[in-house]
């Protein structure tokens, strides 16, 4: 029987670098250095990421759960 749930699959990512996808197609590209049980998520060495190309560095970055499509590693 398969016990993992989805924070057990965060709590594994956490410390690696990983791909957040946002509503608005931005991705934001950074080591997983936090989150809570609404996804609210904390990004070290965070890049902002729009259409393939690098936007922005934004280092540390706070990212509101309700905001997230997806969480998969980089």
């Amino acid at each position: 029987m398969e016990t993992d749930r989805p924070l057990d699959a965060l709590n594994e990512a956490r410390g690696h670098r990983v791909v957040v996808e946002l509503k608005n197609k931005v991705q934001l590209i950074g080591k997983l250095k936090a989150f809570d049980i609404h996804i609210n998520t904390v990004l070290d060495d965070a890049e902002e990421w729009e259409n393939g190309a690098m936007k922005r560095k934004l280092g540390k970055a706070f990212i509101r759960g309700d905001t997230i499509i997806l969480i998969s590693p980089a």
